[in-house]
């Protein structure tokens, strides 16, 4: 059934990493809410906030990728808010934690809209982190702290659709 569905939905002209982006969820005995999901996404990623908060999460989970290779590590544990130091990095991570809950909430209603509209007003805390924030500095602690607050970031979003499955877009 979710075979003929994804068919159905690139005949209909959904692009296919969308299609693979909700369906990497689960969930795929429900059509309705599939259908809901996609609609709601490539209506999300045809706004700026959405195409640039695709390439934040790109950017976010690459770097986070890149440094557990190299450390041998994974950085998905809580972040230590003592060692948030920079004002960007402090008010990204209060969004990210208030926003958390009525993502959920709205995933659970299957409120597909509100949740692409709660991840859009990440946009600027999280464009504020990458244009005022060194992740790789000197200082460990910092440096695995900030990179725990960016695999926040990509978690924030695959809890809506594995965005990882997504394309970039010229916008």
């Amino acid at each position: 059934f979710a075979d003929r569905l994804k068919v159905h939905l690139r005949e209909q002209g959904v692009p296919h990493d969308h299609i693979d982006a909700v369906f990497a969820l689960g969930g795929g005995d429900d059509p309705v809410r599939l259908l809901a999901r996609v609609e709601a996404l490539g209506a999300f990623l045809n706004t700026d906030d959405g195409g640039n908060l695709l390439v934040a999460y790109k950017r976010a989970a690459n770097i986070v990728r890149i440094e557990e290779k190299k450390d041998g590590k994974h950085y998905d544990s809580e972040v230590d808010e003592k060692l948030l130091e920079l004002k960007e990095e402090k008010i990204l991570h209060k969004e990210l934690k208030s926003t958390a809950p009525t993502i959920a909430q709205a995933l659970k209603d299957e409120n597909f809209h509100e949740a692409m509209g709660q991840l859009a007003g990440l946009r600027k805390p999280v464009d504020d982190f990458f244009d005022q924030v060194t992740v790789n500095c000197e200082d460990e602690a910092l440096r695995e702290n900030r990179l725990r607050l960016l695999s926040e970031i990509s978690s924030a979003l695959d809890d809506v659709a594995d965005f990882s499955k997504i394309e970039g877009r010229d916008k």
